[in-house]
């Protein structure tokens, strides 16, 4: 057991990381800073210190989160399909910076860091919608229009609202619904 009030190491990071065990817990109204310091073994004062409020920390867990995203989407190079399929794996493999970067009403959305990191992740997807449209006038509706599928269909996931056989890979369900997207 950590000492209340002394911390060898990232404090922050580790507020951040018990932020994420207590919302994938608890959702994003279960929780408190205080509950987060006692989870992290610190003095209730230090999320405070470093966040200043709740809305400090989901900004930062939404910056964070678009971060992710955005290496994830690099990782997934200039394909569109990859992209999506990047897209759908990140939001399941996180799925509380997921459900955090698009309620912009709980952060601040004009942060620095989120708007840069957004604009990452917005970047690498209108990439690969630019190779798939053609031309720059199309690539917009065509990012939007694959952002949309792969949204929809992660967040569907997420909720267990899709009926896949239990232990069903989400990329692989996903595959032939964004695939759909490319048709002509």
């Amino acid at each position: 057991m950590r000492t209340i009030g002394y911390h060898h190491g990232d404090l922050r990071r580790t507020v951040l990381d018990a932020a994420v065990d207590a919302i994938g817990e608890s959702g994003l109204d279960g929780w408190s800073l205080r509950e987060l310091a006692r989870r992290a073994g610190v003095s209730h004062a230090a999320p405070a210190h470093h966040f200043g409020d709740k809305a400090g920390l989901l900004t930062a867990l939404a910056a964070e989160g678009f971060d992710l995203l955005a290496a994830t989407l690099k990782q997934a190079g200039p394909d569109f399909l990859e992209a999506g399929l990047a897209y759908v794996r990140f939001a399941t493999e996180h799925p509380v910076h997921f459900g955090v970067m698009f309620q912009p009403k709980l952060y601040r959305a004009d942060d620095d860091a989120v708007q840069q990191a957004r604009e990452r992740a917005g970047a690498l997807l209108a990439q690969g919608a630019r190779a798939v449209a053609g031309s720059a006038a199309g690539s917009e509706n065509t990012a939007r229009a694959g952002w949309s599928i792969a949204h929809g269909f992660a967040s569907l996931w997420l909720a267990g609202a899709l009926t896949e056989p239990a232990g069903s890979d989400p990329v692989d369900a996903a595959r032939p619904v964004l695939r759909r997207l490319l048709e002509r």
